[in-house]
């Protein structure tokens, strides 16, 4: 369980800011080999954004599949519906060079899908992909990366990424170009949610795993648009499980201890 708050100031209905507060219930089954289904909900508690985001939806609701090729190459194959409004296949890639330097590399073909005033929904045509090398210095836990590539909104373009991991908190800053929505920059905060040690059950009822902020300069959120396909998914844990070919922050120590019961 999770909470989603956003506010706007746009101040064209005598109000200072909206304001949309959703509650974000969701449900991960691991079911071994590494397959997992993963889904999350938007329950509306506080609207102030219109008609179309007044009900209860689907945020997530996936099936994924992760797979290790040797010792340098992971992948992971996910499908179902995804964030901002998307639903289809996707193909993430990592490939391990040296101990600091990694390619990466994400592919999808999606299409659109509106569950909130009304069902809508496109065919699944869209190809969207990026990639690029990601460097990290493990003697100071900092990492940087490189993408480029076709986002959501039918545009190219690029983004550079900073960001210094400390215990349980990662802080970063970005600068993005797209050749529709031009300049961008701003900064990204990632915060894991205690407690850290965790009793693992066949069934565990938690809260979310993390808190992620990011402020864009630019009002505009459509250059560089992408998707994820996973409810929790942030930059401090990556798309992998951390003991599938260690890398980065996946060397750093654990956020999370489990104690296992039955």
């Amino acid at each position: 369980m999770g909470v989603d708050f956003n506010c706007r100031d746009i101040y064209y209905n005598n109000r200072v800011y909206d304001v949309l507060v959703n509650l974000t219930p969701g449900v991960r089954w691991n079911m071994g080999r590494r397959w997992e289904i993963a889904a999350q909900l938007y329950v509306p508690v506080i609207n102030q954004y219109g008609d179309k985001y007044k009900y209860v939806r689907f945020r997530v609701a996936s099936v994924s599949k992760q797979l290790a090729v040797g010792n340098r190459w992971k992948m992971k194959f996910s499908g179902g519906i995804f964030t901002a409004e998307s639903y289809g296949i996707d193909m993430k890639n990592m490939f391990v060079i040296k101990p600091w330097l990694a390619l990466t590399a994400q592919i999808g073909l999606t299409g659109y899908m509106s569950m909130g005033h009304k069902w809508e929904a496109s065919p699944m045509t869209k190809v969207t992909f990026a990639a690029g090398p990601e460097f990290y210095l493990s003697r100071w836990n900092t990492q940087f990366s490189l993408r480029g590539g076709r986002y959501l909104f039918n545009d190219y373009g690029a983004e550079a990424e900073a960001f210094r991991h400390f215990k349980h908190v990662s802080v970063g800053v970005f600068a993005s170009y797209s050749d529709r929505w031009k300049e961008n920059a701003g900064f990204k905060v990632v915060v894991m949610i205690p407690p850290y040690k965790r009793v693992r059950r066949r069934v565990n009822f938690r809260p979310a795993n993390d808190f992620r902020f990011k402020y864009n300069f630019e009002a505009t959120s459509y250059g560089n648009r992408g998707y994820v396909t996973d409810p929790e998914e942030n930059e401090r844990e990556g798309w992998f499980d951390n003991d599938l070919i260690p890398w980065g922050t996946n060397l750093m120590e654990r956020d999370f201890k489990y104690i296992r019961k039955k």
